[in-house]
């Protein structure tokens, strides 16, 4: 499947962009909100799994009405576990890590910050998980999943579409690198999505992507190492970071990088 080939559905504020499988129909809404959230919605035989949760209000409103044909049949709450207002009938699943980042660790602390930031446009109340899954397979509507635990929550192998869903990778955009040691974590990850040939490639801050982009990223990743070898401080290193860099986006992500570099 190229990353590409999908039709698209205007909504009030985002879109969805749907992947045709055949027999299995990936529908990928870019919300357009704040902090560019990306949702997805796996459909089989009419029935639906939601991988995350939209946060703002506006997104909530829209995507519940995008659904109302669709059986939703459960939720995968990973990273983002703020927008509790949406569906809050349909079963949450969960690893038991990802409950207490949303409830009590750094995701809390995230959703704190939004919710500063963008007052009562931002949902903060957290998604009440009911089912806590362990690694490994889970069947859900009908549709197989497998679950990999991350330092934070957990990622999401989709096998019937050969894609796998993580929280950021984002080719062409600044991500948050705690370090040289967390670098090469990144780039291990990424070369495993490349040795098992995934087609696409789901994000929770980005459209789909594809292997190609997988490969930009680990030479940004290494790259970004050697920047940080060469340079004494936060700022020098950013400085060079923007210059070999200047179409990135994500420049909070930058600054927070550069905090890690250099504590």
């Amino acid at each position: 499947m190229n990353k590409n080939t999908y039709t698209t559905v205007k909504l009030a504020k985002g879109e969805m962009n749907v992947y045709d499988f055949g027999g299995v129909k990936l529908h990928a809404f870019k919300t357009n909100d704040f902090i560019d959230d990306e949702v997805f919605v796996v459909e089989k035989n009419g029935k639906a799994v939601i991988i995350e949760s939209p946060c703002f209000y506006d997104n909530i409103s829209e995507l519940t009405e995008y659904l109302k044909d669709l059986q939703v049949e459960g939720m995968l709450v990973a990273y983002h576990g703020a927008g509790a207002t949406f569906l809050p009938d349909v079963a949450k699943y969960a690893t038991q890590n990802a409950v207490e980042f949303s409830e009590n660790g750094g995701g809390k602390d995230l959703i704190n910050n939004f919710t500063c930031a963008f007052g009562e446009i931002f949902d903060p109340s957290v998604h009440k998980i009911t089912n806590v899954i362990e690694p490994g397979k889970v069947t859900i509507g009908g549709i197989d999943f497998v679950i990999k635990q991350t330092a934070d929550a957990f990622d999401v192998e989709i096998p019937e579409i050969n894609a796998v869903y993580t929280h950021m990778l984002g080719h062409d955009c600044h991500s948050i690198v705690a370090g040289a040691g967390h670098a090469d974590a990144i780039i291990a990850e990424l070369r495993s999505y490349i040795e098992k040939n995934y087609d696409l490639i789901l994000t929770s801050h980005y459209t789909p992507e594809d292997l190609k982009d997988a490969q930009t990223k680990i030479d940004y990743l290494e790259n970004l190492k050697k920047i940080a070898a060469d340079c004494t401080d936060a700022e020098g290193f950013k400085a060079e970071v923007q210059k070999q860099y200047p179409e990135y986006s994500g420049g909070n992500y930058l600054d927070m990088t550069a905090g890690f570099f250099f504590a």
